[in-house]
């Protein structure tokens, strides 16, 4: 399976087969990557930068909210969480989403905003890849996405929804950048790579950080 990062909290996860991409946005993250195409869409909350999938050609099927799909032989599990630490009052519902696709699991957290229960994460169940919001101000600050990564324990963790580019400033001012995550999990990372290329007799030996340049 091949990782492409679109930008903020959207990726492009293309098996054999299937192609799914998650939390396509609107121009408040910049401008969206023309011409991608998926079979599958998935939209972790109804806020105007992670639910544009009118913007991915050919997505035939939007998942929006917590349950279990199958899909053109891709199994996705919708887990109900929060979009702040204080049972949604500020921010309202957010979906984790636990993706399989070519044997591979890959848990994207959208925006959730609070530690996970332990029945959240038994319901995750184990993760090969997990895609973690890092930047604070609406998500997991840089401590708590660092405990989190420890309580999933994946083999390969891949940062998103920090400070970049293309943002609107004034909207994601005070926003972190990557650089407060790498440095909370004691990790240094390799220059930006531009595709993760990973299959499940190519996991890695550790757990690794993996950062993925943005597509234009």
């Amino acid at each position: 399976m091949d990782i492409t990062y679109l930008g903020h909290s959207s990726f492009k996860l293309k098996g054999k087969t299937t192609t799914v991409v998650t939390d396509p946005y609107d121009e408040k993250c910049g401008k969206f990557p023309k011409d991608i195409e998926a079979e599958i869409v998935t939209v972790s909350h109804d806020h105007g930068d992670h639910n544009r999938a009118d913007l991915v050609k050919s997505s035939e099927f939007v998942v929006k909210g917590p349950g279990e799909y199958e899909i053109k032989g891709v199994s996705v599990v919708g887990i109900p969480t929060w979009h702040d630490d204080k049972s949604g009052a500020e921010r309202g519902p957010n979906t984790v989403y636990v993706i399989e696709i070519d044997g591979l699991r890959i848990a994207h957290l959208g925006d959730v905003g609070h530690k996970l229960s332990q029945e959240q994460l038994d319901e995750m169940g184990a993760v090969d890849v997990l895609v973690i919001p890092v930047g604070g101000k609406f998500t997991l600050n840089a401590k708590i996405a660092a405990e989190m990564v420890r309580q999933v324990d994946p083999w390969v963790w891949i940062p998103m929804h920090y400070q970049q580019e293309g943002l609107d400033k004034k909207l994601f001012e005070g926003l972190a950048g990557v650089e407060d995550f790498l440095k909370e999990m004691g990790a240094t990372a390799a220059a930006p790579i531009a595709k993760l290329s990973i299959s499940r007799d190519r996991l890695p030996q550790e757990m690794q950080v993996v950062v993925l340049e943005r597509k234009e």
